[in-house]
């Protein structure tokens, strides 16, 4: 084992103890809260959140899992109309916020909706006593409405697994006479089970992570709890109390998760194996598999993007593009791509210094660097309040001892704090990619390279980060859209009169009026739909240089 040197080794445990500070600082400011807030809390604001909470994330578990692993399995293993199509399409409701999609269905199928007032008009009904017409703003039409942005992540793991399974035991399984249904129940869904597993944690760390959505949909989750005992009743131990309760849902999601896949691995061949190739369907079954495999993406991106183009060409809205609007489109760049360098910087440093030295101190560091994703953007805000007023006091005494003047606030209440929020909740993603980068690499190149002389920092900038230029292309931009996307953490810790797209969507919608945000709404979508298709572009090239089945 290589060692690094001192100073890389502090590096790296600074981050690590960076990642973990928020946690660390929100048990104690819970722990700090009077004794009669948590007995208020569990009679008053637990049970129905932790109740809403828990059916939210069931609900959407059965619904998105539903709607990923179908969808995924009818184009990998079957021809029907449409299908190459809706390969492409079926992933990009991923690039469409959770918040967005609840505010455009409000606002087609409530009550004062488009749809609901085209069906009064059609058949002359006079109030909601005459028709019954579900409730959008409830607890099920939340599920609909965060599944059918949330089910790519499902889509896109079960696609994978679907795609890399050798067609040899699927043709076994035929001879013996198993049916299509049943070679999908007993053999590919059980292989998938660990990717299965990965996609729908995914997704319910997302849901977890909302606001926005369940907010204005009326269901009282655990982040809603949170930001209303902070804000709106002024209790920060009590916000404190509920984000740790939080912590462990997200704790009982990645046990889930990595119980998931306990035990659940298989080899292949070392030769390449022959692909699943997809069995031609006709009638009315290849019909129902278009519109099985529609229906989401009509729900999750079509729908969305229609309303929002309708509503911005209605309304006029392109004379929004005004100053006020490139200001706010200016900040979320800004943000963002302050982000973006900074975790990747960090993540670029953390994977080098273990790819050199493995050591227990980098191991661990990359370890506690992939637990931000995991914490709601909300409880990520809430911890990192204590850390950052007390630098902010610790600079600022420095400074008046030097000086004698008032310094004032460096990081707290100011565009610093969002991007340590954004950089310590989405390191994750960097390290994540740029650690599979470089297992692709073959050892050997660096040991030739040191027997040539080449010094670590030769070899980091000459051959490990050139190496890794695509995984670094491919995090910056899916770090770069989460960042323009996260919507809790931003309005929780902006400055004053500071708009992100994402909070200017968020104001204009809960003063009712989300149509005038339409234009910020569409930004943020199309904004997002470059990542998205990428990833959609790479995942479909891979099984076709893998496809060395014989044709036919």
């Amino acid at each position: 084992m290589k060692r690094i040197p001192w100073w890389l080794s502090a590096t790296v445990a600074a981050i690590g103890l960076l990642v973990l500070l928020p946690i660390a600082a929100l048990i104690g400011i819970a722990a700090q809260g009077d004794a009669e807030i948590w007995p208020h809390l569990i009679r008053n604001v637990l049970p129905s959140s932790i109740v809403d909470t828990l059916a939210l994330l069931a609900g959407i578990a059965v619904v998105a899992g539903s709607m990923g692993i179908t969808s995924a399995w009818l184009v990998t293993a079957h021809r029907f109309p449409g299908r190459n199509i809706l390969v492409w399409l079926l992933p990009l409701p991923l690039a469409v916020p959770t918040y967005i999609t609840a505010y455009i269905y409000v606002e087609l199928f409530d009550s004062a909706g488009l749809v609901q007032m085209a069906l009064r008009d059609l058949m002359d009904w006079k109030s909601r006593s005459d028709y019954w017409f579900p409730e959008v703003r409830s607890l099920y039409g939340c599920i609909i409405v965060m599944s059918a942005v949330l089910y790519p992540y499902v889509y896109i793991a079960a696609r994978a697994m679907f795609l890399t399974q050798s067609a040899s035991m699927l043709e076994v399984a035929r001879v013996l006479g198993a049916s299509r249904i049943k070679l999908f129940r007993v053999i590919a869904l059980p292989l998938a089970r660990p990717a299965l597993a990965v996609g729908l944690s995914l997704a319910l760390l997302e849901a977890l992570n909302d606001i926005g959505a369940s907010e204005y949909l009326g269901v009282r989750t655990l982040t809603v709890a949170v930001y209303n005992t902070w804000l709106n009743r002024g209790s920060l131990p009590g916000a404190a109390q509920i984000a740790c309760v939080m912590l462990a849902f997200v704790v009982a999601l990645i046990l889930i998760e990595r119980y998931g896949r306990k035990d659940r691995r298989y080899a292949t061949s070392a030769k390449r194996s022959r692909v699943v190739h997809p069995v031609p369907l006709s009638g009315g079954r290849a019909w129902l598999a278009s519109v099985l495999c529609a229906i989401p993406v009509l729900l999750g991106f079509v729908l969305p993007l229609v309303f929002l183009m309708r509503e911005i060409l209605r309304g006029g809205l392109v004379d929004q593009l005004d100053a006020e609007f490139l200001d706010h489109l200016l900040t979320t760049i800004g943000l963002s791509v302050a982000a973006t360098l900074a975790v990747l910087a960090i993540a670029t440093l953390l994977v080098s210094a273990a790819r050199i030295a493995k050591s227990p101190l980098t191991r661990s560091t990359l370890f506690v660097a992939g637990l931000g994703y995991a914490v709601p953007g909300t409880v990520l805000a809430l911890g990192l309040m204590t850390p950052l007023v007390g630098i902010d006091g610790f600079i600022g005494t420095i400074w008046r001892h030097f000086t004698g003047e008032r310094l004032g606030l460096l990081l707290m209440g100011t565009a610093a704090a969002i991007v340590i929020a954004y950089v310590l909740r989405f390191l994750s993603i960097a390290t994540g990619s740029l650690s599979a980068g470089l297992d692709r690499v073959s050892p050997s190149l660096e040991d030739a390279a040191r027997t040539l002389g080449s010094s670590r920092k030769e070899m980091v900038w000459r051959i490990q980060i050139p190496l890794m230029h695509p995984a670094l292309a491919s995090a910056a931009l899916l770090i770069f859209v989460d960042c323009i996307k996260e919507l809790p953490a931003t309005l929780l810790l902006r400055p004053l009169n500071t708009e992100t797209l994402a909070t200017q969507v968020y104001t204009y919608a809960s003063r009712g009026r989300f149509e005038d945000g339409s234009l910020a709404a569409l930004v943020i979508v199309l904004i997002g739909l470059v990542p998205v298709i990428q990833l959609v572009r790479s995942a479909e090239a891979r099984p076709k240089a893998t496809d060395t089945s014989p044709s036919e």
